[in-house]
């Protein structure tokens, strides 16, 4: 599915709405503000400014007088340490820090939890992954599995329940658009059932996606309203896990899964008071085990998966295990267990449900009786249902469900009946329902059949499963096994391995995590501003029509999180005229940030303020337009600054006459041969040298990389702390594809044979850039532009590297373009992928498996490790990575297919765009051995989330006469224990559409924490607290009047706690809570 403009359009508009509405509500609040210093040359400074706004005849003259005021500022106040950065005898650079102490401080209990036992499971992935041969044996009539067989007497004591479930699968955009699907298929889908689902009680439906429910709803007239609403409320219609999607499992980050399950479940709750119990996830590409933890927070009890590696489902069935206790890794008990359905087939189609045969089940699938468009590819069409052939009908039927029933561990059984957009006719809603009724009748009137069959919901089925086996829904039957781990890589077939789509299209992936980044920030921003117009009983004066704008935001990003879609966002660098503007900063992270910022002005004359009016060193570069060329119109400031948490900072940028404080980058430019003309422009001179083999480094504070003087690519990482140099070496490959029939497409990866190497005739050209605040080496390839910068600042974002690539493979053919990393850590065949950003997965090499069996899906980060390092990529969109020999890590970047892949989509992979993917790259050095259950450092989780949720810098025109300045908000009292993620701070609906309710939701994670691995400073103040905060003293400026508990999707609630009360989180808990703020 393509992305929607308005996407776009909501992610930046309602950021910007939530930042100005706060600011126009902050000045009109008195708060107090001790932390806001003006200096006397500060407040000279804005008066000077309003002198400008009435005086702009004079501007000259009042320019020449505000230059005067800002030499004196050279001479005073210039830095926050009061002198300026220097080079050091080793040439590195030096740069003044502000002086306030940071310390780190993990209380010594909160390390123990990464250093206890596994969980106690009967079924660990990778220890399937260990036993199973991955042989695929023909199975007969089940292709993919074995022969079933049964004896006739089995049933005779306990006769066979069969809850046949209609569903119609209807994805929010695929080879349609979202709003083509709902007007040409789902909405008469809708339509009829409303009908048809009322002419007999005894047939049920289920439905999953709210995104398509509630566009019908909307247009829907009341009468129709109130009849689905009967349906509902009879029990004929049920609705399944309630998502505004069905979302995709393996690129969608968690803050996106629970956001969308959030939006389904605040629907349904505000229209139709309905509570999901069950989940159905039918058609996502292999299935993450963070879906049932979440699932589970949501208070639902049971949940279904289909597409699942054939071998897997195969040995799964042979044991009986289909259906088990779904288990977190790190759970010694067995608080996460979520039961869990596996559907044992090839598909979810009515072929593939009915039992093992599809020849078979097709003839019961009664859409494609004779003289429809649809058939059945095995020949033998279905036939109506007589009283002259339901006997021998029956019979047939019966014997597939009694094979079925084999496979699991119950008399219970599920049969699914549905597809892709069914029953968007009345004729097949006729057809499937009469025919199978008549089939019902028989069987149930037939004692010696011993079966009773029943249209149902999905939770009708799991609520016989735990009747039969004596237990309360959701906890786990007598010897069901449990089961830990995930089921990725999925394949349906042959080495059929759907791990292409882990890449494919990466602009839209990293667009996607833009705009979820932005969606967050205004959620929190938004919740805060109302908040603070209550206290100042400015509640009916204050825009909340903007809610709106965030719901509308909230549901096209939802949107994207469906398992065909997710396919990103980026946003596009401004050039601003910062002739006199105001700069404000906003810091996503819920810790006090020290970082560098970068920004495009169009003079080479600009100073930067703070608040208080002191002058911050400015690192000026020059925006590059080629390898070798410099634009003479934009170029680069960066400085150093320090943001509170989820906080709005103020700068003030002024373009004047030249000062001690900018500093120029130095730029050496390596050619490749001799001839090339390269010259700077005035400020920035550029010197250039013919490129040899001896490699040359760079430096910070923290860092030296060194770098290959051939390639320009990273060589080798050493800490400062450290005196080995530790080899990272960056290479880039290629892959193609098979010249047989089956080839790559946008869903499978089915590679030629090994990686060749990237080449091309010419050496790259390769610039260095030095300067007090950053050192970066860019390597030109035709194909790719790398970056790879290091941050010369204290704490977080100065211990990695920071690395962006920029891809363009238009030109190329059925080619895939990848990055790995060489090194000599001793990682075996054991290598780490994080889960939606939730939890890390442990990954192993086996032989018995084809490449593209190796490739996983990569969210947020993945790593190798040994004794003595770890080294973690961590990413800003999601991407397939690997590990295919010891000391290696993989990423595919971009991927570029001329064909399809016999997969639906009916294309190819041709419409790539120039995109940049960025990463973090951090060398960690252990301090004690790692064990099985693996999690980041608090430094690896700090430097995840900094990637994730960068600095935002809005640019302000200054602000007229009489209106106050604009000034830095710290919304938060204290500091927040550092193993706690904010994950969202978010305005509940009400009963109207467009304007919040009084409550809001906070939503938090507690970090699982490796501390094995040594300690660096984070340049903040850091400290943990064994779970417990405080939720009364958090927001500055806030009381609190409501504490309560909620479900995850806040549909359930358990008894408020007392205001005052400390809440506590257990390491890798996810909770929510209603909060009234004011």
């Amino acid at each position: 599915m393509k992305l929607k403009k308005q996407v776009t359009v909501c992610g930046g508009a309602i950021f910007c709405v939530a930042v100005f509405s706060l600011y126009l509500m902050l000045d009109r609040i008195t708060l107090p503000s001790p932390w806001f210093f003006q200096s006397q040359i500060s407040v000279l400074q804005n008066r000077i400014e309003q002198l400008e706004q009435l005086l702009e005849e004079n501007h000259q003259i009042i320019s020449h007088i505000k230059d005067s005021v800002l030499e004196l500022t050279d001479t005073g106040a210039i830095s926050p340490s009061g002198h300026l950065p220097f080079r050091s005898a080793n040439g590195s650079w030096v740069l003044p820090f502000d002086g306030r102490p940071t310390f780190l401080s993990v209380q010594p209990l909160d390390c123990q939890f990464a250093l206890g036992r596994r969980s106690q499971t009967d079924l660990q992935m990778l220890d399937v992954y260990s036993l199973l041969s991955f042989d695929n044996v023909d199975g007969g009539v089940w292709k993919q599995g074995f022969e079933i067989t049964y004896e006739p007497n089995e049933w005779d004591d306990e006769p066979l329940q069969v809850f046949v479930v209609p569903h119609s699968h209807n994805d929010p955009g695929w080879i349609k658009t979202f709003d083509k699907y709902y007007n040409d298929q789902t909405q008469h889908i809708f339509n009829n059932m409303v009908v048809k689902l009322a002419e007999d009680p005894r047939r049920k439906f289920i439905w999953s996606e709210i995104s398509f429910f509630a566009k019908w709803w909307e247009s829907a007239d009341v009468h129709k309203q109130e009849a689905m609403r009967k349906l509902i409320l009879s029990g004929q219609l049920e609705i399944v896990t309630g998502g505004w999607v069905m979302t995709d499992e393996a690129n969608v980050h968690y803050f996106a899964m629970i956001d969308q399950l959030i939006e389904g479940h605040q629907w349904l709750e505000k229209n139709l008071g309905v509570t999901p119990r069950s989940g159905w996830a039918v058609d996502p590409f292999g299935h993450s085990a963070t879906m049932p933890y979440l699932l589970k927070r949501a208070n639902m009890s049971s949940m279904l998966i289909q597409r699942v590696h054939y071998s897997i489902k195969k040995h799964f069935a042979a044991t009986r295990s289909l259906e088990f206790m779904w288990r977190q890794a790190w759970d010694i008990e067995s608080g996460t267990d979520m039961f869990c359905h596996m559907m044992p087939f090839y598909s979810y189609d009515v072929p593939h449900t009915c039992g093992p045969d599809p020849k078979i089940c097709c003839q019961f699938d009664f859409k494609r009786l004779p003289g429809s468009r649809v058939n059945c590819p095995w020949k033998v069409p279905p036939r109506a249902i007589t009283d002259a052939n339901v006997a021998e009908r029956a019979g047939v039927l019966l014997d597939q469900y009694r094979k079925k029933s084999k496979l699991f561990r119950s008399k219970v059984l599920l049969v699914p009946l549905g597809d892709d957009f069914r029953y968007d006719k009345p004729l097949e809603w006729d057809q499937q329902y009469f025919n199978y009724q008549k089939l019902f009748d028989y069987m149930n009137s037939h004692p010696e059949m011993h079966v009773k069959a029943q249209f149902a919901t999905l939770t009708d089925y799991f609520n016989a499963v735990y009747k039969a086996n004596g237990v309360a829904p959701g906890t786990r039957p007598p010897d069901y096994p449990v089961l830990s781990g995930d089921f990725f890589a999925y394949a349906d077939r042959e080495d059929h391995y759907w791990s292409g789509y882990y890449t494919s299209r990466p602009f839209y992936k990293n667009l996607d995590r833009v705009l979820e980044s932005h969606l967050r920030g205004a959620e929190i921003l938004y919740s805060l501003a109302v908040a603070h117009a209550r206290r100042a009983g400015l509640e009916g004066r204050y825009p909340v029509s903007d809610y709106s704008l965030l719901t509308d935001a909230r549901r096209n990003i939802g949107l994207f999180q469906h398992h065909d879609a997710i396919t990103g966002t980026a946003k596009e660098a401004v050039v601003i005229d910062y002739g006199n503007r105001y700069l404000v900063l906003f810091n996503p992270v819920e810790q006090e940030r020290l970082c560098v910022v970068t920004v495009l002005v169009n003079s080479a004359r600009v100073r930067v303020l703070t608040e208080d009016g002191q002058t911050l060193p400015v690192q000026l570069s020059a925006q590059w337009v080629s390898a070798v060329e410099m634009s003479g119109e934009v170029y680069q400031a960066s400085f150093m600054a320090r943001l509170p948490a989820l906080g709005l900072a103020v700068f003030h940028l002024y373009d004047s006459a030249d000062s001690p404080m900018t500093l120029r980058s130095d730029t050496l430019l390596r050619i490749p041969g001799r001839g090339q003309s390269i010259r700077g422009l005035d400020p920035l001179p550029v010197r250039s040298q013919t490129v040899d083999a001896q490699p040359f480094y760079i430096q910070s504070q923290s860092l030296t990389l060194g770098f290959s003087g051939t390639t320009g690519l990273l060589e080798s990482i050493r800490r400062k702390d450290d005196p080995q140099e530790v080899r990272v070496q960056i290479q880039f490959l290629t892959y193609g594809t098979r010249p047989s029939k089956d080839k790559s497409g946008a869903y499978l990866f089915l590679p030629d044979g090994n990686a060749k190497p990237y080449s091309q005739r010419e050496a790259p050209v390769v610039r260095v850039v030095e300067g007090p605040l950053f050192a970066e080496v860019v390597a030109h390839y035709q194909h790719f532009q790398q970056t790879v910068r290091i941050h010369n600042v204290p704490g977080v974002d100065g211990l990695s590297l920071d690395i962006t690539t920029m891809l363009d493979i238009r030109d190329q053919n059925n080619k895939e373009l990848a990055m790995r990393l060489v090194t000599d850590i001793q990682s075996g065949d054991t290598f780490y992928t994080d889960l939606n950003g939730f939890q890390i997965q442990p990954r192993r090499y086996f032989q018995k498996l084809p490449l593209q069996a190796h490739f996983y899906p990569m969210p947020a980060m993945a790593y190798i490790q040994d004794s003595q390092y770890r080294l973690t990529l961590y990413t800003a969109q999601a991407l397939g990575v690997s590990s295919l020999a010891s000391g290696q890590l993989e990423v595919i970047l971009d991927r570029r297919l001329m064909q399809d892949d016999n997969r639906g989509l009916g294309q190819g992979l041709k419409d790539n765009k120039r995109t940049a993917n960025r990463f973090r790259l951090l060398l960690e050095r252990r301090s004690s051995s790692g064990k099985v259950i693996s999690f980041p450092s608090l430094l690896s989780h700090m430097t995840s989330t900094i990637l994730n949720h960068e600095v935002l810098a809005l640019p302000l025109l200054p602000w007229k006469h009489g209106v106050p300045p604009m000034r830095t908000f710290a919304p938060l009292a204290g500091t927040l224990p550092c193993d706690f993620h904010l994950l969202n701070l978010r305005s509940i609906q009400s009963l109207d559409a467009h304007s919040p309710s009084p409550y809001t939701a906070l939503l938090l994670h507690r970090l699982g924490l490796d501390c094995g691995l040594e300690d660096q400073n984070p340049g903040f103040n850091c400290t943990t607290t064994q779970g417990q905060l405080s939720i009364s003293g958090l927001f500055r400026g806030l009381d609190l009047q409501l504490l309560q508990p909620m479900s995850l999707s806040l549909m359930h609630s358990q008894p408020p706690l007392s205001n005052d009360s400390s809440i506590n989180l257990e390491p890798m808990e996810i909770s929510a809570y209603k909060l009234k703020l004011c």
